[in-house]
């Protein structure tokens, strides 16, 4: 219950859901208090129109995945975790499994391994039967580590873990298991900062290698390079509104985390 609550509660803060919920109001109200109507007609419109603005999203982005960013090449570790994420199951008309935004990671994952970084490449997703289904997500990254040269005898798998903190207890199980400790993170750069507190909670040593970022330093820079490019950046997009949920949702975890003792 608590894995269904948490998805679905947040949905009605992020500014889509938010908005939505405004506009419900504004639609009962308004015959019988116009006023009250309008008002919760405008506070959608702010509510949009922050939530796709394109300094707000940069910012708020930016102020999580910029946290840990690797000062220099990444040291030597025991395994290299990835954490699911960004893999879509092989489910027809797919060819193969698809890779999503944040499937960086296992490609990140991989190219450390290949590198020399550490000996072995632990993988940890499963998948929720009542939300997308089909085989774990570790199963569907291992497959695609192997395409990238990682040998499957180096691949350990947690396949069933639903949410980042359930990665960290059966990675921690797994490492035990092989008397090993230091890891290398790799996850996206947004979900870095609660996935490495979660981590470190569990004693494990950990070293982020965050990937996935949705802000680079020009993504910064160009928002006011010019006068066309402030005008569009002020105007709502669906991307950038898709950018803050996504950094509130991770403000938001770091918090219920928090009050349930996981980080």
């Amino acid at each position: 219950m608590f894995l269904f609550l948490s998805k679905l509660l947040p949905l009605f803060v992020y500014p889509l859901g938010l908005a939505c919920i405004l506009l419900l109001v504004a639609l009962i109200r308004l015959w019988k208090h116009p006023v009250q109507a309008a008002i919760a007609i405008g506070l959608a419109l702010i509510v949009i129109g922050v939530g796709g603005n394109g300094w707000v999203a940069n910012s708020v982005v930016q102020s999580l995945e910029w946290q840990h960013v690797p000062a220099g090449e990444l040291p030597q570790a025991e395994a290299i975790v990835v954490l699911g994420g960004g893999i879509k199951p092989q489910i027809p008309p797919r060819p193969w499994v698809d890779v999503a935004e944040a499937g960086d990671r296992v490609l990140h994952g991989a190219r450390l391994y290949t590198a020399g970084k550490a000996p072995w490449l632990i993988l940890s997703g499963g998948r929720i039967d009542w939300k997308s289904g089909g085989p774990s997500e570790s199963a569907d990254m291992a497959q695609l580590a192997e395409a990238m040269n990682v040998p499957p005898e180096a691949i350990l798998q947690d396949p069933t873990s639903l949410n980042t903190y359930e990665n960290a207890v059966n990675v921690k199980q797994i490492l035990q298991e092989k008397g090993l400790n230091r890891v290398l993170l790799v996850t996206s750069a947004l979900h870095m900062p609660r996935s490495l507190k979660i981590f470190q909670k569990q004693g494990i040593e950990t070293i982020p290698a965050p990937t996935d970022f949705l802000v680079s330093e020009q993504d910064i820079q160009e928002p006011s390079s010019s006068l066309q490019s402030m005008l569009l950046n002020a105007v709502p997009d669906a991307d950038r509104m898709q950018q803050t949920t996504r950094a509130m949702k991770e403000y938001i975890g770091l918090l219920i985390y928090r009050l349930r003792g996981w980080i």
